[in-house]
């Protein structure tokens, strides 16, 4: 049975190669930050043949690759719910630093850039077969009193600062 998976992963390895080269492309990043500084994230995405070949043969097992790389390179706790080939929703802990000011709550959100993402996805087996966009078309910072920052074709975000 596994033989089989192996040669169908083939086969859909072999027929990118004859179709446009298409990849990872990020849709939407929605991070709505809580009153303690965790982030729910919605991730929407669109895979490639090959990635989403690696994810129906579970492969690849996106999950928990994308919990580990994320819990590595932000050095917080993440917990990743769901991933499928077509959306993430996840928990980050402790993204944003809740500090009091002057008798204000004060929410600090980081820098963050989603560029080095792919130099994570190149060390994977289809990364050679991917030219992948980490620069979401929409992506929303939605703050605990309703605030909400949007960007465009973004893949670096500027530390965010708001009194709540």
């Amino acid at each position: 049975m596994q033989r089989s998976y192996l040669l169908l992963a083939c086969a859909c390895i072999l027929l990118a190669g004859f179709s446009p080269v298409q990849a990872l492309t990020i849709k939407s990043l929605t991070v709505n930050l809580q009153e303690n500084g965790d982030a729910l994230v919605d991730l929407r995405y669109e895979l490639s043949l090959p990635e989403q070949a690696a994810v129906l043969f579970q492969i690849t097992d996106l999950r928990s690759t994308l919990e580990n790389n994320l819990r590595d390179n932000l050095n917080r706790p993440v917990t990743v719910y769901n991933a499928d080939t077509t959306t993430s929703d996840l928990v980050i802990g402790n993204f944003g630093e809740v500090v009091e000011n002057d008798g204000n709550r004060v929410m600090v959100m980081p820098a963050f850039s989603l560029a080095g993402a792919e130099n994570v996805m190149k060390q994977y087996w289809y990364g050679a077969l991917t030219s992948p966009d980490f620069s979401p078309d929409v992506t929303e910072f939605i703050f605990p009193d309703g605030y909400t920052e949007y960007y465009y074709n973004q893949i670096s975000f500027p530390s965010i600062t708001r009194t709540l």
